[in-house]
C-alpha cells in the first residue's frame, strides 16, 4: 500500500513544488524587471501632464533603473478616474499615480470618492510644490483682484470661471474667493488644466485659478493676465504680481504640490528604490532650475513626510468646505 501511494504523492506535491519555486523566482527578480506605468489623472497640457512626462523622460533614462517609465493620462471626475485606478492597481510597484493637491488633498469635498487619499496609497515623494496665480484673459477689463471683484458685483452672474474639475483644488480655492468677497461667478469644470487654457483663449470663461508652473507659459506670451498668487510671497517669475493678502484678501496662503505615490501596500524596499531614483533627479541642478524658471520649488523629500503633508492638506481643506460651506458638484 506505501509503495503503492508514492507515486500519487508525488504527483500531488512535485507541482505544487514546482510552483512554489517559479513563484520564489519570480519575487526574486530585481525590481524593476519591466516598464512602469505612471498615471496621470488629468488630460494632457496640465501641470500633472507636463511635470509627470518630464520626470517619467529622466527615470527612462536612468541607467540604474533601466527600464522605460510610461505616462497613462486617464482623466475625469477631477482627477479620481485616474486616481481610483492606480488605487486599485496591484501593489507591485509597476503602477504609479502623478497625483496632486486636487486628488489628493480636497477629497473630502465629495462624499462618494472612490478612494481614501491616505489609506489607499503609498507615498514615495513630494516632487515640486507652486502657488496659485488667479488670471483673467488679456482682453478682460480687470488688472488686480480689487477690479476683478468689480467686474463680477456689477455683473452678478454673468461672468463664468473655469476648473479642472469638481472638487479640484482650483475649483475650491475659487468658490472660498467667491464665499470670501461675495461675487457670483458660474462654474464650469473641464477634464484637466490643458482645455481650461482653451475655453479662457476663446472666451467661454473669463477668469480661473491654476498653478503658477502651467500658467507661465500663457503669461508670458501676453495671452493671460496675473492678477494675484496665492502664496505668502511674491513669486519670482511674476515678481510685479501681488499676493492676494497684498490686495485685502485674506485666506488664500497655499501651495500646490505634486507628487508621485503608488498603491497602499508596496514593499518597503521597492519605495526606497523609486524614492532615492526620483529624489537624485529632482535635486539636480538642472531640474531645479526648470522648476524655478516655472516659479515652482523642487522638493524631493521622504515618503513618511510626504505623508505628514498630505494628512496636512486634508485638514485644511476639510476645514475651509465646512466653514465656507462649499460644495463640491
Amino acid at each position: 500500500m506505501v509503495t503503492t501511494r508514492r507515486p500519487c504523492l508525488a504527483r500531488l506535491f512535485f507541482p505544487l513544488i514546482a510552483l512554489a519555486l517559479s513563484m520564489a523566482d519570480a519575487a526574486g527578480q530585481p525590481y524593476p524587471a519591466r516598464a512602469i506605468r505612471v498615471i496621470a489623472p488629468f488630460a494632457p497640457g496640465g501641470g500633472v501632464d507636463l511635470l509627470s512626462r518630464m520626470l517619467a523622460a529622466k527615470l527612462s533614462l536612468s541607467e540604474s533603473l533601466g527600464q522605460p517609465v510610461i505616462i497613462d493620462n486617464r482623466l475625469g471626475a477631477g482627477g479620481a478616474v485616474g486616481t481610483e485606478l492606480a488605487a486599485r492597481a496591484a501593489p507591485d510597484g509597476y503602477t504609479l499615480v502623478f497625483g496632486n493637491s486636487s486628488t489628493h488633498g480636497v477629497n473630502q469635498a465629495y462624499s462618494t470618492l472612490p478612494y481614501d487619499s491616505v489609506k489607499d496609497f503609498t507615498p514615495i515623494t513630494l516632487v515640486t510644490g507652486a502657488p496659485l496665480l488667479f488670471a483673467t484673459a488679456s482682453s478682460f477689463p480687470a488688472n488686480s483682484i480689487k477690479d476683478l471683484i468689480a467686474q463680477a458685483k456689477a455683473r452678478p452672474g454673468e461672468l463664468n470661471y473655469g476648473s479642472s474639475g469638481n472638487g479640484s483644488v482650483t475649483h475650491l480655492t475659487m468658490e472660498l474667493f467667491k464665499w470670501v468677497t461675495g461675487t457670483n461667478f458660474v462654474h464650469i469644470p473641464y477634464k484637466g488644466v490643458g482645455p481650461v487654457f482653451t475655453a479662457i483663449l476663446t472666451g467661454e470663461v473669463q477668469c480661473l485659478v491654476v498653478a503658477v508652473t502651467t500658467s507661465m507659459p500663457h503669461v508670458q506670451a501676453g495671452r493671460l493676465k496675473a492678477l494675484g498668487i496665492t502664496g505668502e510671497r511674491r513669486s519670482q517669475v511674476v515678481p510685479d504680481v501681488p499676493t492676494m493678502a497684498e490686495q485685502n484678501v485674506t485666506g488664500f496662503e497655499t501651495n500646490y504640490w505634486y507628487g508621485l505615490l503608488g498603491p497602499a501596500g508596496m514593499p518597503k524596499p521597492i519605495v526606497a528604490r523609486l524614492n532615492r531614483e526620483v529624489v537624485k533627479i529632482v535635486r539636480t541642478a538642472e531640474f531645479r532650475q526648470k522648476m524655478s524658471e516655472q516659479g515652482a520649488e523642487a522638493v524631493g523629500n521622504t515618503p513618511d513626510e510626504f505623508a505628514k503633508i498630505i494628512k496636512s492638506d486634508l485638514a485644511k481643506w476639510t476645514k475651509l468646505v465646512r466653514d465656507a460651506g462649499i460644495k463640491a458638484d
